[in-house]
């Protein structure tokens, strides 16, 4: 923008005016044809039985290897008490998460707070995942969500059968 001390305000040259014009446009066309829209990436793994789900407590975490035995393979699932995205069970609120934070690979194991259904801070650099919506980072360093288990539930078996995000330490989630 150009100012000019004899003019009471700051006015926009024509040049700028059409660069900015061209860049509304733009975006406006991305976001109606779907280009630049960002899916979520989910790995399928093989199917695993994680717990009973007569044997789950409220708020008490239980721990687990998935989808391997690898060193970024720990996860938690937790009856969180309140409902949650992609929570299963009659209140929708068994969930499980990854115990590796996204942004350096610190480890949260003993992080959960059952008060506020979050994950964290992280020992590295402070990040925190809220539970109920789908271990988006609250605080901190991460810029990606933690990454969700996806469960199911068969008869009274709880599975996990898949990953919501890519897990740290991993170049990519089998399909």
């Amino acid at each position: 923008m150009t100012c000019k001390m004899d003019v009471p305000s700051c006015l926009i040259s024509r040049r700028e005016f059409l660069f900015a014009s061209a860049a509304a446009v733009a975006a406006v066309t991305l976001s109606i044809t779907g280009i630049g829209k960002v899916h979520a990436q989910v790995g399928s793994h093989p199917r695993k039985r994680i717990a009973r789900l007569g044997d789950i407590k409220p708020r008490e975490p239980l721990y687990f290897n998935y989808p391997d035995t690898g060193p970024f393979a720990n996860n938690m699932l937790v009856k969180l008490g309140r409902p949650a995205g992609y929570g299963i069970g009659p209140e929708k609120d068994i969930v499980a998460f990854s115990l590796t934070c996204t942004h350096m690979g610190g480890n949260l194991t003993g992080t959960y707070k059952p008060d506020n259904a979050s994950l964290g801070p992280c020992p590295l650099h402070l990040s925190s995942f809220d539970l109920t919506r789908h271990g988006m980072m609250v605080t901190g360093n991460a810029t990606q969500s933690l990454p969700q288990v996806l469960l199911e539930l068969d008869g009274d078996d709880v599975v996990a059968h898949g990953v919501l995000g890519l897990l740290f330490g991993y170049d990519t989630n089998p399909v």
